[in-house]
């Protein structure tokens, strides 16, 4: 099963890899990948992108844009939704390349909207402006 998950997780990676030239790698070792916005928040904290890693029981794979602009779900498939634990998680036990190829679809356009919305967006949420 690890051996599995091995290979879930590098598929992932490389789903995740694509939108790394628009972002900073904050970690890359066995097993876990974490992405941040090169900007910085209105508070100087790390703005969080996504990635991924392997876990006990499955392979999770994170898009916090997803999570602040939950309208990016639009259109998903209903495959895809039921790999959702929370609000911004995936978790994969088996290799499926169409929920692969959708997950990289959602991954660029979640890219889009953290590059041009997410500092904005956290901004006005922190400061009691937005809702």
């Amino acid at each position: 099963m690890e051996k599995d998950f091995e290979v879930i997780y590098q598929e992932l990676r490389e789903i995740a890899l694509k939108a790394a030239n628009n972002l900073v790698i904050k970690h890359d070792e066995h097993g876990l990948l974490y992405l941040v916005s090169p900007v910085n928040d209105a508070r100087g904290q790390e703005l969080y992108f996504g990635g991924t890693q392997i876990k006990k029981n499955y392979v999770s794979y994170h898009l916090m844009a997803v999570y602040m602009n939950p309208v990016l779900l639009d259109g998903i498939s209903d495959q895809l939704r039921k790999r959702m634990q929370g609000k911004s998680c995936f978790n994969f036990k088996k290799l499926d390349q169409e929920l692969f190829t959708e997950l990289d679809q959602l991954t660029q356009k979640s890219l889009v909207w953290f590059k041009d919305k997410a500092p904005t967006f956290l901004y006005q949420h922190a400061s009691g402006k937005g809702n």
